[in-house]
C-alpha cells in the first residue's frame, strides 16, 4: 500500500522563523552588496585562496547535506529496500534546498558571475575541465531533484484535472528519474575529490591522494544517511509526531557499513603511503579530530541496543554530519597551503553571507513541510 504524506498543521511564521528571516535578509543585503562592490569588499579571499568558506561550506559541504536523498535513493530504488520509502520524501526536500542553495553559492563566489552563462556553451569551455564537469553535475542535479520534488507539490493541488495528469506522468518516469539522481552526485561528488587531487603537493599528504574521489563519494554517503535520520528525529520532536524509531536503527546499520568502509580505506591509504599522521603539527591535530567523529559514533551504531536509542542516534548522527564538514574542509582549506606568505579567514561578510543561506533553507524547510505533504502520516 502506499504511504500517506501530509502537512504538518502548525503556523508558519514563528518566532525562530522571525531570527531566521532577520538572518536571511542580513545575508541577502550583504550579497547585493557584493555584487555592487566586488568580491574585495566582502571577502578575506586573494590569489593564494581563491576558494574560501562560501565554497567550503556552502558548495562542498551544503551538498554533502544535501545528499540525504542521493543515499536514499541507492537504498530504496538500487538495494530495493522500500521499508525505507517514507523517508525519502523528506531526504529528497533537503537535498533540493541543499543543492539550490549551493548552485546560488557558486555565483555569488564567481569573480566575473556576468560570465557564466558560458558554462552551458560547449565551444566556450574547457571540457576536459573537472570544474565544467562538477558545475555542469550540479546545475543539472539541481533541475532533476525539482523534478523529484514536482509530485509532492502537485499533491496539493491533485484534484486539479492538470495537476493528476502530471502526476501520472511523473510516477511514470521515476525510473528514470531516479537513475538520473543517482547518476549526477556520483558523478560530481566524486570529482569535488578530484579538485583537490589535481593541486598535488600544495594539499597536505594527510590528505592528498589518488583516492580522494572515493572518500569524498563515501563521505557524502554517510552524510546523506545522517542528515536523513537527523532530519526525522528533529521533525518529529518539534512538530510533536510519532518517531520512526524502527526505520532509524536500521538505518543505522546501513550507515555504520558505510562509515566502516570509509574509515578502513583511509587506514589503509595512509599506511600505503607512509603519510606523516602524528609530525604535521597543528594539521595532525585536525586530522584526529577529524577521524575521532567518525570512529565514536561509529562505535555506537554498530551497537543495536544504542541504535534504538533516539538520543544516542541523533547525537551520532550530528557526529557524522561534522565528521564530514571537517573532512571537507581540511581537504579543501585547512591542509591547503599556497605557498609563503599566504594567508585566510574569512571576512565577518562572509560569514554572515554563509549564516543568511542556511538560514534561508531553514526557513524553506519549515514552509514546505507546513504547507505541502512532505512528511509521513500518523496512524494509530
Amino acid at each position: 500500500m502506499a504511504e500517506e504524506f501530509v502537512p504538518v498543521q502548525t503556523k508558519v511564521v514563528t518566532k525562530p522563523f522571525l531570527v531566521l528571516a532577520a538572518l536571511a535578509l542580513t545575508g541577502l543585503g550583504l550579497i547585493a552588496y557584493r555584487y555592487v562592490a566586488g568580491l574585495g569588499a566582502v571577502t578575506n579571499l586573494s590569489d593564494g585562496y581563491p576558494w574560501g568558506i562560501w565554497i567550503a561550506y556552502d558548495v562542498l559541504v551544503g551538498t554533502a547535506l544535501g545528499c540525504g536523498g542521493y543515499a536514499m535513493a541507492i537504498l530504496v530504488y538500487v538495494f530495493n529496500r522500500w521499508e525505507y520509502h517514507p523517508l525519502v520524501r523528506s531526504a529528497v526536500l533537503t537535498s533540493v534546498l541543499g543543492y539550490t542553495l549551493a548552485a546560488v553559492a557558486i555565483f555569488i563566489d564567481i569573480g566575473r558571475y556576468w560570465n557564466g552563462y558560458k558554462l552551458f556553451l560547449p565551444w566556450q569551455v574547457n571540457l576536459s575541465s573537472v570544474l565544467v564537469e562538477v558545475a555542469l553535475c550540479i546545475g543539472a542535479y539541481v533541475v532533476v531533484l525539482w523534478i523529484e520534488f514536482l509530485p509532492t507539490l502537485l499533491e496539493k493541488h491533485r484534484e486539479h484535472p492538470k495537476a493528476a495528469v502530471w502526476l501520472r506522468r511523473l510516477n511514470h518516469a521515476l525510473p528514470v528519474i531516479a537513475a538520473v539522481g543517482i547518476l549526477l552526485p556520483t558523478m560530481h561528488q566524486s570529482s569535488l575529490g578530484t579538485l583537490m587531487v589535481i593541486a598535488g603537493g600544495k594539499l597536505s599528504p594527510l590528505w592528498q591522494t589518488s583516492l580522494l574521489p572515493l572518500f569524498f563519494l563515501l563521505s557524502a554517503l554517510a552524510m546523506g544517511f545522517a542528515v536523513t535520520a537527523v532530519e526525522s528525529i528533529a521533525s518529529s520532536y518539534f512538530f510533536r509526531r510519532p518517531y520512526e524509531t524502527p526505520m532509524l536503527a536500521n538505518l543505522a546499520r546501513v550507515t555504520a557499513g558505510v562509515v566502516a568502509a570509509y574509515l578502513v580505506l583511509r587506514l589503509a591509504d595512509l599506511l600505503y603511503r607512509g603519510a606523516p599522521v602524528l609530525s604535521s603539527g597543528w594539521l595532525s591535530a585536525m586530522f584526529f579530530l577529524e577521524n575521532l567523529l567518525y570512529m565514536v559514533p561509529l562505535i555506537f551504531l554498530v551497537s543495536p541496543r544504542a541504535a534504538r536509542n533516539l538520543r544516542v542516534l541523533f547525537l551520532a548522527g550530528l557526529a557524522l554530519l561534522l565528521a564530514g564538514a571537517v573532512y571537507r574542509f581540511n581537504a579543501f582549506l585547512v591542509g591547503f597551503s599556497p605557498g609563503p606568505g599566504w594567508r585566510y579567514f574569512p571576512a565577518m561578510p562572509e560569514i554572515a553571507i554563509t549564516l543568511g543561506l542556511v538560514s534561508l533553507e531553514l526557513m524553506a524547510y519549515l514552509y514546505f513541510v507546513k504547507r505541502y505533504p512532505v512528511l509521513p502520516a500518523q496512524h494509530g
